[in-house]
């Protein structure tokens, strides 16, 4: 067998028939590079692995985890096993639609100190809308950004490559050899941030992060959390203060964590009173204790 070029990565939580859409998906229309697909079973109810290689036999390698490791924890068993030069980490609820990966991978040799890029993603149904463009850089206190091009027609505005601030991480490549200097994402976040907090220290490494929008990928949104779930407001929540430990410097590491633990707090805290999601509101302070209360947050 030829190593391949590319490794497609994939995490599986609950979400089988999404999962077999997407790898139909890359083997009917990607033919123009050598790759494999891996696919890890974050602790599906049913032994989702064991159903993928029933469909598609030794044509997908497939990792099978008793324990939900969460998104950076699903992904670094993939890095483990990958073999391609360049690693492509898409979520399980995308669709490929064209080819266009030899362009896209090309990107990597305008020079040595690219080390990842993310292609345009567009929402999978009618219109199909734009879902991301690339992202603009966090403010420094609050650790708000923009989606570039979130929820515009494609009239081709965005079809210019431009190097970014963060990959998504619904698609996002990064070459093999950066991983291996600046290490797998941190399993400490779970769910929510890791991906921003790994795109934080590629690029403290002196690496550049790219968009490039000659490849699009169709994103059908995330099914595995629920809209305003009190799943994702706990790993949002506890997980930007997280990312603001980790990642801001001098003053505006300790302005930031402050913000976050009083006005942003009793603002989104009060919006879920008025909505009467007092649940909700309550899950946000859960979060803050269990931020205050995590050992390796200095790591």
């Amino acid at each position: 067998m030829k190593t391949p070029i590319l490794s497609f990565i994939t995490v599986n939580y609950n979400g089988i028939e999404d999962t077999i859409e997407l790898i139909e998906s890359i083997f009917n229309v990607v033919h123009s590079i050598l790759y494999e697909i891996i696919v890890i079973d974050n602790a599906s109810r049913n032994n989702d692995a064991e159903t993928v290689q029933k469909l598609f036999g030794n044509r997908v390698i497939t990792i099978r985890s008793n324990k939900n490791l969460g998104f950076a924890g699903g992904n670094n068993l993939g890095i483990r096993k990958a073999q391609g030069k360049y690693l492509f980490f898409i979520n399980n609820d995308t669709i490929i639609r064209e080819d266009h990966f030899i362009e896209f991978l090309q990107v990597f040799d305008l020079s040595d100190r690219i080390g990842g890029i993310s292609p345009k993603i567009c929402f999978a149904y009618p219109p199909c809308h734009i879902q991301y463009a690339g992202f603009t850089d966090l403010s420094p206190i609050t650790l708000r950004n923009q989606c570039i091009g979130y929820d515009e027609i494609d009239h081709g505005q965005h079809d210019t490559p431009t190097p970014i601030s963060f990959l998504h991480g619904a698609a996002m490549i990064v070459r093999r050899d950066i991983i291996d200097k600046v290490g797998m994402m941190s399993d400490i976040f779970f769910l929510y941030y890791e991906e921003m907090d790994w795109c934080a220290q590629i690029r403290r490494a002196g690496y550049e992060l790219r968009y490039e929008p000659c490849q699009i990928i169709y994103h059908k949104e995330s099914r595995s959390t629920g809209k305003t779930s009190k799943l994702q407001i706990f790993y949002l929540y506890r997980n930007r203060l997280l990312y603001a430990w980790r990642n801001l410097q001098g003053s505006n590491r300790y302005l930031s964590i402050a913000y976050l633990l009083s006005l942003a707090a009793i603002k989104n805290s009060a919006h879920f009173c008025i909505k009467g999601q007092l649940s909700l509101a309550i899950i946000i302070y859960k979060a803050i204790f269990a931020f205050i209360q995590l050992p390796h947050k200095m790591n």
